[in-house]
């Protein structure tokens, strides 16, 4: 089966194509496909009936999740790649998004709207989702509280920070992560407004731990903190790994995400699902 490794702004992803020959993998087996291809995530293009593919998206951890924005965006060059069109459709378990060209190695992807109902997240409980009851810390001396909350297709947590080099996010990620208060996990963002159009972010991946970039991770951080008023509705967000441009459009509530991608090398490899 083909695989490409790619990654985008640093986001390092394997992908398989599945559109011929089903592969549905156990999370053995992505795990060791994570591990061997050094991939935050895995996944799979299927065939589908109505859009370019279908894109399967798992952590790496092997748990299956239903977007990632990079990742669509390393999809996509694929799809425009091996289709000379000037715009591809990807269906995630999420959202139908587009993908367009947006200069050489340069792809931008409709992510849709963002969901900020406290519902949409989910939280466990009805809270302002622009300022959250999770603390981190002594209970009354909190060094972290009151994130700002958005669903960009996955759930994602934004704490707004002074200086981001002054936390140790491999420790504050995993308790965050799992808080009681996010019954389905969270992405974990820590986000330092440099300007009203610049925004450093480092995120702590649920199910995969701190990466290099998470698109999805720095639309939710444009997100709230617009909504904030920290910002206006695009920014430049600067990460580990590259730098993305998201924009906000006041017209359709859609987020747009532009960015690098790269290939880095392709290869057969020999699978066999799990379930076969």
């Amino acid at each position: 089966m083909r695989l490409w490794k790619m990654n985008g702004a640093g986001n390092a992803f394997a992908i398989l194509d599945g559109r011929v020959e089903r592969f549905r993998p156990g999370a053995g087996q992505i795990r060791d496909l994570s591990e061997r291809f050094q991939a935050d995530q895995v996944m799979v293009l299927e065939a589908h009936p109505s859009a370019d593919a279908f894109l399967r998206i798992w952590n790496a951890d092997g748990s299956e999740v239903a977007a990632c924005g990079n990742g669509t965006r390393a999809a996509a060059h694929l799809l425009l790649e091996q289709s000379g069109k000037t715009e591809v459709r990807i269906q995630t378990e999420a959202d139908l998004l587009t993908g367009l060209r947006a200069g050489r190695n340069l792809v931008r992807v409709d992510m849709g709207r963002p969901r900020t109902g406290w519902e949409d997240i989910p939280l466990s409980e009805k809270m302002d989702v622009r300022g959250i009851d999770v603390r981190i810390g002594p209970i009354d001396r909190p060094y972290l509280a009151r994130p700002a909350v958005v669903s960009m297709g996955n759930p994602h947590t934004v704490f707004f920070v002074e200086n981001i080099d002054d936390y140790d996010i491999p420790a504050i990620g995993p308790l965050v992560e799992w808080h009681p208060a996010f019954p389905e996990g969270t992405n974990v963002g820590f986000a330092q407004i440099l300007d009203e159009q610049t925004i450093r972010l480092r995120v702590w991946e649920r199910g995969a731990g701190l990466t290099k970039a998470c698109g999805t991770g720095a639309c939710a951080a444009l997100v709230c903190a617009a909504r904030a008023g920290k910002t206006g509705r695009s920014a430049r967000l600067i990460l580990d790994g590259g730098e993305l441009t998201i924009h906000w459009d006041d017209l359709t509530d859609h987020v747009f995400m532009t960015g690098p991608v790269e290939l880095e090398h392709t290869l057969d490899i020999e699978v066999q699902s799990e379930d076969c």
